[in-house]
């Protein structure tokens, strides 16, 4: 089927597959550091303005707010190291204690800062300022940041205006790809039920049913990755009117995997504490024929939630053939209760058992119905936090120490600036579909 659909409609499967065009990314790598590199050599920043292109190529990330993110941390990297080879660099040349305590010196500082992986950013930029040595060292560190400023500018504004990614498309397809999963595992389990039962089939299916639950991260993960793109990103109303709907149906069929996992752990237990000769016999051949047209009507459901997921029809239309089988499937469970009907006092066990299979039924039920419910409030991406904002602040602070040649209203303008960044995520699209409602369900 995938293949079909890529030889009839090969651009479409490639958005869906990697949630952007194919090779714009690479694109806009290339672009911005050719700009950067343009910029730097205007600006005469240095002989060989090298390092605006290094840092756009390092700065250009998957996502709007990556970039932002990445770019804030090397420029503090940067800053951070020039500020401790500079005091060194007029007083020392480079020797092995200069050496010894600018590493050490940056190191620490950048596990003060929190940089995480730019940590090494810090003790490089010292060292190279340090190598130069002399008078030449403010000079050096002043281009070195210049260089660093312009091609984080460059990489951020080239993501941000030409087709910054949101990821709809592979969210929507991975909750979508789950919802099929469960309904091939529902349709697997009504074929063994209706063949010829044993305890090791019933333990095979529940076996097959724990590990359902693996593939609830990734689904989640994407999700995330989505509404991530959505913060800074002027396409981000795609990812707000989406991620309700995702949201909603990923909530929900996780509680299905658990439901479905408590089904089989019910099937597998009535096998399992009968005789070995009368484990055959643990449900009369109608009423596994009954459980298995239950759990069909269950599968056929799955299959409208992956449509209202994936986005490809109308939402209510999807969502009326989803209740049309849940309807199907009450019938059908209606007929299995009458069948699982046992007098307690004759067989306890059997009544317990067959009562614990009959709710996780009903819950499975609530549960895909709660899918395709549409939410009851709008979503807005996540603000930016604190820490973003605060390392705005130091690269502030640390380049009017370390850049000279800025003026009091070109640093009120960069203040400005980063506040309003990090303060001012993208309004919410007038046309929002809600987040999931609070069902009051607890998790079985």
């Amino acid at each position: 089927m995938r293949l079909i659909t890529f030889v009839r409609h090969p651009w479409r499967a490639a958005l869906a597959r990697w949630g952007r065009i194919p090779g714009i990314r690479t694109a806009k790598v290339t672009l911005a550091a050719v700009l950067s590199y343009v910029a730097a050599d205007l600006l005469n920043t240095t002989a060989t303005p090298v390092l605006a292109p290094l840092t756009a190529l390092l700065v250009v990330q998957v996502t709007v707010v990556q970039t932002v993110t990445e770019g804030l941390q090397r420029v503090l990297s940067v800053v951070a190291g020039v500020l401790v080879a500079v005091g060194l660099a007029t007083g020392a040349g480079l020797s092995w204690w200069s050496l010894g305590v600018v590493v050490a010196a940056s190191l620490v500082l950048g596990q003060l800062l929190r940089l995480g992986p730019h940590t090494l950013e810090v003790p490089i930029s010292a060292m190279l300022i340090l190598a130069v040595g002399g008078g030449a060292a403010p000079q050096a560190a002043t281009g070195r940041v210049y260089e660093t400023l312009i091609g984080t500018a460059t990489g951020i504004a080239v993501n941000y205006a030409i087709a910054p990614p949101v990821h709809v498309e592979s969210a929507g397809s991975a909750v979508a790809g789950l919802a099929t999963r469960l309904g091939d595992f529902l349709r697997s389990l009504a074929t063994h039920l209706r063949a010829e039962w044993s305890r090791q089939a019933a333990e095979e299916r529940l076996t097959a049913a724990r590990a359902l639950s693996a593939t609830v991260l990734a689904a989640d993960h994407s999700l995330v990755r989505a509404e991530r793109s959505a913060v800074l990103n002027p396409r981000g109303g795609e990812v707000r009117v989406a991620q309700p709907r995702l949201r909603t149906a990923l909530t929900a069929i996780e509680y299905c995997t658990i439901v479905v996992r408590t089904l089989c752990r019910e099937i597998f237990d009535r096998t399992f504490y009968l005789p070995p000769e009368l484990e055959a016999e643990a449900y009369s051949p109608p009423a596994r024929a009954a459980l298995a047209d239950t759990l069909d009507a269950a599968a056929a459901a799955f299959d409208g939630v992956a449509a209202v997921a994936r986005g490809t029809e109308p939402a209510d239309t999807a969502r009326a053939r989803v209740i049309a089988q849940l309807d199907e499937m009450y019938q059908r469970r209606q007929l299995l209760g009458r069948l699982l009907l046992v007098d307690p006092q004759a067989d306890a066990a059997a009544w317990q058992q067959h009562g614990a299979l009959l709710t996780a039924v009903d819950r499975l039920r609530v549960e895909i119905e709660a899918a395709v419910r549409p939410a009851a409030q709008p979503w807005r991406p996540p603000s930016l936090a604190e820490g973003p904002r605060r390392a705005a602040q130091r690269v502030v602070g640390a380049a009017e120490q370390t850049l000279p040649l800025m003026t009091d209203r070109s640093r009120q303008a960069v203040r400005r600036m980063m506040t309003t960044a990090a303060d001012n995520p993208a309004p919410p699209a007038e046309e929002d579909t809600p987040p999931p409602e609070h069902r009051g369900t607890t998790q079985p």
